[in-house]
């Protein structure tokens, strides 16, 4: 099984002739794709490159153009997903990249999925609960055997008011070449020739599928960076959070998170539990909190850390980081910690910012 290169780093020259015939280990594959796990045991019937892509474009053509209208959501029900995207494109423009944009938006992503399993993934989305909305599946011409089964899935997706469409990613072709020699890959289609003629293979027989998308993205001077944004610009929706973020109270001596982003110190402010009426509480008592927020520099401190913490969250969204943990200790994740965490959550809640609050050894004594 072959993995396809993903867009790399920050577009820059094509590697010189010295620079590629100099041994290099395999660069890492930030977005490779993965093969059908359960693929040789589905039935499918024989199919070349051609008529499987062109049964695809025509689906395409005839379904994914016509967007959803009140009467289809009202007929797919309660608890149907409302939208099935398609990405697809040429091996090595990002793919997968996409799709763990798109992830992290909340869709919910296949990778690789034979079409004949679509329309029951679709079907079994409308009767899920909690609700999928939002379903994104990866296909490529490695999948070519099972393509001819693509027509009917999307067209009971369709059929079950499930808007669908179309995303197609292209790159240059001296671009893609460039990606499957980084990764020292072959191309699924260049057989015993060269990745050039793989590609020229693939953009010859997706020629008509990549007319009849609903989107086009040219990767070529992306980098994951710039594609997973352009992804989460295009598919986000309006409310979608920019970042989600996860604030952890909890105690140094049961040990740090080990996943924290950010950690802060609040063993400097006085200890409730000293205090013999406050010691059977905790932070999330309003007693416990009011003895912690009123001591001197404590809310200077949290108004503080909220300011102090803007520019790397807007950071870590430019950067596409779309989750963060932020971890606030005490001695025991008793008292302090807990109290401060609450209010530093006031803080940080809202524009764009998600946050939700979790108190790790809060019982633990």
């Amino acid at each position: 099984m072959t993995s396809t290169p993903e867009v790399p780093g920050p577009a820059g020259p094509a590697p010189s002739a010295q620079q590629s015939s100099t041994p290099q280990p395999p660069a890492p594959n930030p977005g490779g794709t993965s093969e059908p796990v359960a693929s040789q045991a589905l039935p499918a019937e024989a199919m070349d490159s051609e008529s499987m892509v062109t049964a695809i474009a025509q689906t395409v053509a005839s379904s994914t153009h016509t967007p959803a209208t009140d009467h289809d959501s009202a007929a797919s029900g309660p608890g149907s997903a409302s939208e099935l995207l398609i990405i697809t494109g040429m091996s090595g423009a990002g793919r997968s990249t996409a799709a763990k944009a798109l992830e992290d938006l909340g869709w919910y992503v296949v990778d690789n999925l034979p079409p004949q399993l679509i329309a029951e993934l679709a079907m079994l989305a409308a009767t899920a609960e909690p609700r999928v909305r939002r379903i994104a599946v990866a296909v490529d011409v490695r999948g070519r055997s099972f393509f001819s089964a693509l027509a009917e899935s999307v067209s009971t997706a369709e059929n079950s008011g499930i808007r669908t469409r179309l995303l197609f990613l292209d790159a240059t072709n001296e671009t893609l070449v460039r990606r499957f020699e980084s990764v020292r890959r072959p191309h699924p289609l260049q057989g015993d020739g060269a990745p050039l003629d793989g590609i020229r293979e693939e953009r010859r027989v997706m020629g008509e599928l990549r007319g009849n998308a609903d989107t086009v993205i040219d990767t070529s001077r992306l980098n994951v960076h710039e594609l997973a944004s352009k992804i989460i610009a295009l598919f986000g929706d309006a409310g979608d959070p920019a970042i989600r973020i996860l604030l952890m109270s909890f105690g140094f001596k049961y040990g740090l998170p080990l996943d924290a982003d950010q950690v802060a110190d609040v063993r400097f402010l006085p200890n409730p539990f000293w205090v013999p009426e406050l010691r059977p509480h905790n932070g999330l008592d309003q007693e416990v909190a009011d003895y912690v927020l009123g001591q001197e520099g404590a809310a200077e401190f949290v108004d503080r850390y909220a300011l102090a913490l803007q520019p790397v969250l807007a950071g870590y969204v430019r950067e596409n980081k779309r989750y963060a943990t932020i971890a606030v200790g005490c001695t025991g994740g008793k008292h302090r910690s807990v109290a401060i965490s609450e209010l530093l959550s006031q803080k940080l809640e809202g524009d764009g910012v998600a946050v939700t609050t979790v108190h790790r050894d809060l019982g633990r004594e």
